[in-house]
């Protein structure tokens, strides 16, 4: 991640971070080296300080997954998390001299996981990923109507939490834009259907405003 060693491109506050991952929970467990080496797509939750700060990922995984016994060999793992992402055509622009781009957020996590595969952290691990993730639907699902089938479900699952060693991030929202570039950029997305990019840039352009 070249981009997160860019100032211009870094977040506003843990709040960029802890909004990315609440909207893009699913991203890359990575172990990577080695002769079992294992990368696995799973939701992941953030766990807050009080400056709210991330300080730990949850999530869990199926216990006969083979990154399970690649971790408890070595907890040091990686965490990536791709956000809303957009290709930038110079189409859109009065300059068409200029390049083609790619605005995105993302971040890299790097950590350090302790497994558990009790009945209590397995339930209370999926019961909060699914309470965020049924949060405001109507007729929201609730893990207790599983009833008896739940211990037949947690027989198969391991819970984590990862420590968060490191933080990189990459927040590359059109920052380095002229005003002119940004508005054409601003419409040529929102007529391709890509407002969630677009709005993650107006805000950010909105911060850098200075007040009046």
């Amino acid at each position: 991640m070249g981009h997160a060693r860019d100032s211009r491109y870094a977040p506003r506050s843990h709040d960029d971070v802890v909004r990315l991952l609440a909207t893009q929970p699913f991203g890359w467990l990575v172990s990577a080296g080695g002769p079992d080496a294992c990368f696995t797509p799973l939701p992941l939750r953030a766990e807050q300080d009080a400056d709210g700060q991330v300080i730990a990922l949850r999530g869990h995984l199926a216990r006969r997954n083979p990154h399970v016994a690649r971790l408890r060999r070595d907890p040091r793992a990686q965490a990536l998390i791709i956000g809303p992402h957009a290709y930038v055509s110079p189409s859109w622009l009065d300059d068409r001299t200029q390049a083609p781009s790619w605005n995105y957020a993302a971040v890299m996590f790097d950590l350090e996981l302790q497994l558990d595969e009790a009945e209590p952290p397995v339930r209370e691990e999926l019961d909060a990923l699914v309470t965020q993730m049924e949060d405001g639907r109507p007729k929201a699902w609730a893990l207790d109507e599983m009833g008896e089938r739940f211990a037949r479900l947690a027989t198969g699952v391991t819970a984590f939490r990862a420590q968060v060693l490191e933080t990189r991030a990459t927040f590359k929202l059109g920052q380095d834009e002229a005003r002119h570039d940004f508005a054409q950029l601003l419409a040529g997305l929102d007529a391709s259907g890509e407002d969630v990019v677009a709005n993650w840039m107006r805000d950010f352009a909105a911060s850098s405003e200075p007040s009046a």
